[in-house]
Formats: C-alpha cells, sequence, structure tokens
C-alpha cells in the first residue's frame, strides 16, 4: 500500500475510533442518566409501569415515520447486508434514529440494551466514512468494524472486547488493514474512555476459585446453553409468526401489553437491567433462598426473553447483549444458591454471576472470546478468566448443538 494511502487510513481510522468512542459513551451516560429517573417513577407511581411503554414505543413509530424516512430498524442485519454488498451502504441518517430510538426504548421501559444501537450507529459512521475516499471503498467491511470495534469499546471498557466481536460476529477475517484500522480504532477509543475516566459497570469484589468447582460450572454452561436458545428463539419467534401483523398500532398496543404486564410482576425487567444486576451484587454471597426468592427468580429468567422480544417486535430498537447479561447474572446466583442449599456444594454465589453472565452472552451471539473479555472489562478483574473461557465454550457448543443460530448469524443468512 502506498504511503500517502496509508496515512489517509490510519487518520480516518483515528477519526472513526473518536466519534464512534464519543458517540457509545455519550449513549451510554445519558441512558443511565435518564433510566434511572423514569424507572424511579415507575417504581413510584405504578400506573407509569403501563404508560411508559406505550408511549416510548409511538414516539419511537412517530419518529421513524415522519423524521427518519419511514426506514425501520433491523438491528444488526443492517450491518450485514452493508458488509455483504459492494453497492448497498448505510444511510447517516441510520446514526441518529439508532441514537435517538435506543435511548427512548430503554428509558421509557423496553426490555433491551443500547449496544446493538450502538453497534449500527457506528457502523454507519464507518460506512460514511469509506465513502469519502474512492480507495476507502475497498476497505468497507474494515472500516465498518473499526467504527464498531471502537463504540464496543466504549460501552465495556475493553478494547479485546471491541476487536473480538468484529471478528467473530462481523468480519470473520483478518487482513493487514483490518488489523491497521481495528488497532487504531480502538486505541483512540480506549484513549477517550480513559480521559473521561468511566469506571468498570459492575463493582465486583472476586478473590479466588476452586477446581473442586469445575462440574458445577459444567452444569452452568450447560444451562446457560439451553438458556440463551430459548432467548433466541423467543426473539425469532416473534420476529418470523407475528410478522403478519401489519399494522404498527396493533403491534405498539400488543407489545406494550405484554412487556407492561412483565414490568408490573417483575419491576427487574425494566430497561437494560443493569439496575437489577448492581443490586444483586451488592452482597450475594450472603443471600438466602426462600420460596419467594426462587418464583422471582424464575419468573425473571422466564420473562426477560419474552419481554425483550415483544419490545423488538413492537418497534423498540436494541438487540440481546443486555438481556444475556441480565439472565446471565441471575441464573448464576440462581443455580449458586441451588447449589449450596440443597447439595452444600459452597461454591461462590459472585463467581457464578459473573461466570453465567459470560456464559449466557457466549451462548447468545456464538462470540465465547468477545463474552470473555467484555466480561472481563466490566468487572475490572481477570481472576476468573479460566473458568469464564471453560463455561463460554461450553454454553456456546451447548447451544449449537439444540439450535445452530444465533439471532445475529441467523440474521446474517436471511441477509445473503
Amino acid at each position: 500500500m502506498p504511503l500517502i494511502k496509508l496515512q489517509k487510513l490510519i487518520i480516518g481510522s483515528v477519526l472513526i475510533g473518536f466519534l464512534s468512542a464519543f458517540l457509545g459513551i455519550a449513549l451510554k451516560k445519558l441512558t443511565e442518566h435518564y433510566e434511572e429517573i423514569f424507572s424511579n417513577q415507575a417504581s413510584l407511581h405504578p400506573i407509569f409501569i403501563f404508560v411508559f411503554p406505550i408511549f416510548g414505543l409511538s414516539v419511537i413509530y412517530f419518529l421513524r415515520h415522519y423524521l427518519f424516512n419511514k426506514k425501520e430498524n433491523k438491528g444488526i442485519n443492517e450491518v450485514f447486508e452493508s458488509t455483504g454488498s459492494r453497492t448497498k451502504n448505510l444511510p447517516k441518517s441510520k446514526i441518529a434514529s439508532h441514537f435517538i430510538n435506543g435511548l427512548l426504548t430503554v428509558i421509557f421501559g423496553g426490555s433491551t440494551g443500547i449496544e446493538v444501537s450502538t453497534v449500527v450507529a457506528t457502523a454507519t459512521i464507518g460506512s460514511v466514512a469509506q465513502r469519502k475516499q474512492n480507495f476507502f471503498k475497498e476497505y468497507k467491511t474494515e472500516l465498518i468494524c473499526a467504527g464498531v470495534a471502537a463504540g464496543i469499546t466504549a460501552l465495556f471498557n475493553s478494547p479485546t472486547a471491541g476487536l473480538f466481536f468484529v471478528y467473530e460476529v462481523i468480519s470473520k477475517k483478518i487482513t493487514r488493514t483490518f488489523f491497521i484500522t481495528n488497532i487504531i480504532a480502538v486505541l483512540v477509543a480506549f484513549g477517550l474512555v480513559y480521559l473521561v475516566d468511566e469506571k468498570p459497570l459492575f463493582d465486583v469484589t472476586i478473590t479466588t476459585w476452586h477446581l473442586r468447582a469445575i462440574p458445577y460450572f459444567i452444569l452452568l454452561g450447560i444451562l446457560a446453553g439451553i438458556n440463551s436458545v430459548y432467548l433466541t428463539r423467543c426473539v425469532l419467534f416473534f420476529k418470523n409468526n407475528l410478522s403478519q401483523i401489519k399494522s404498527h398500532y396493533y403491534r405498539i398496543i400488543i407489545g406494550s401489553v405484554i412487556l407492561s404486564s412483565s414490568l408490573f410482576f417483575f419491576p427487574q425487567l425494566y430497561g437494560e437491567g443493569y439496575h437489577a444486576i448492581k443490586m444483586i451484587f451488592t452482597n450475594p454471597n450472603e443471600v438466602k433462598i426462600s420460596t419467594n426468592l426462587l418464583y422471582t427468580f424464575i419468573g425473571i429468567i422466564l420473562l426477560k426473553p419474552i419481554a425483550t422480544s415483544a419490545t423488538l417486535f413492537s418497534g423498540g430498537d436494541g438487540g440481546v447483549f443486555a438481556p444475556s447479561l441480565f439472565i446471565g447474572a441471575f441464573l448464576g446466583l440462581f443455580v449458586a444458591l441451588l447449589l449450596n442449599t440443597y447439595l452444600k456444594a459452597d461454591i461462590i454465589p459472585v463467581n457464578f454471576m459473573v461466570l453465567g453472565m459470560a456464559a449466557v452472552l457466549s451462548a447468545s451471539i456464538h462470540a465465547p472470546f468477545t463474552a470473555i473479555f467484555l466480561i472481563c472489562g466490566l468487572t475490572n478483574d481477570y481472576t476468573l478468566f479460566i473458568p469464564i473461557l471453560f463455561v463460554c465454550l461450553i454454553s456456546k457448543y451447548t447451544a449449537k448443538m439444540i439450535y445452530p443460530h444465533s439471532v445475529y448469524s441467523y440474521a446474517a443468512s436471511v441477509a445473503k
């Protein structure tokens, strides 16, 4: 590659990395701030549990219909369509539409997260950049991946997770240009994260783990794989079997009823659910099992995929990242409490929460190394690296044996 082209590519990667990281941090900060305000109001005045979802989804539909040229947000499928075609590009409007609609979905109770909104918005930054220089067009996929990698880095404080995500889910291959552009983008993104002093999402103290817990790790990995398939099938069931409902109004009403009913019985399902994870991370090793707690855990684990699917079906913006982490945390604590209570296993609940988050995410997106480094970045702790690797591989291959597709790979096959 001529030096002048390399210089332009480096400058482009720096700009993509900065803009994508800035967008990711801004969306995360705004979502955290307003989700806390709205969820608190919903807990104080339960009527808002029924008002917020239908209002938020209606506003999103209005914006999509009148401001964003009636272009539906199809999630990561849009990225696959763009990288799989020489001519199809992500329009500039996708930056604003995914940013705004992702924010509105979560703060008004939509049971999903901002990760996929960030992925598509930052992919669009890369897509726009590659259209600015003729020779950039041959590096379209690499520049789109650079935007996504920087966005993931900003969201989860982990440049390694950003790199593995674009490799495992989007690119599937590494070229010299991919390496240069994506390394530069994530380093710039991580530098911005450092400058704004972003703290790990979860404040967790992990001390050690024991070899005698390996059989229980295997059990957790298998259960996580099964749960991830349940999440995937729920999302695809709503997407495929309810697609005959063409009226957006009916979709909003049906989705809102399902979502509001779920939130009424289990407020922990509101939004991303990170607030609920932080709550159970407070002192999980002291939690004692009870009948009410068992019902709560089972209800949350079973209803979260349905609430997420209803949110996406009715026009909400989001994906399975946050739901996977949410389900994994509650599943891990649930399994640990059962094993300690009934089998006297003497395992560490906080460890199983962390392992559960990684395992369900790994199986849901079929990207174990993304899950490993993402969870280590979220907790800023690598003590459990070996057990996380173990459960992530088990959960992924358990899920693939039961059902070969993730939501992402299914979308990719449809895009082709």
